[in-house]
């Protein structure tokens, strides 16, 4: 892993943990602005890792959300 994709990744990763501490869905956003003006190649390598960390989650919800459902269902129709 080169120094770029490290940094970004770990910017990435603390900037999702703050993001859910304050509340604030869109402070990747702000943090990608202050990227923005000093390296583009960090800024383009945390948008990055940002979009898949948010794609994962968003999926990864879906997907318990979608076997809870399945096991209801299936607890329902085995209960008497």
């Amino acid at each position: 892993m080169s120094t770029l994709e490290a940094l970004a990744a770990k910017l990435a990763e603390d900037t999702m943990k703050a993001q859910k501490e304050l509340g604030d869905e869109r402070l990747f956003v702000e943090v990608s602005n202050i990227l923005a003006a000093s390296s583009q190649s960090l800024e383009e390598a945390y948008l990055t890792e940002v979009r898949v960390r948010m794609s994962e989650e968003k999926a990864r919800a879906f997907l318990i959300n979608k076997v809870k459902a399945a096991r209801a269902a299936k607890a329902a129709t085995d209960t008497p």
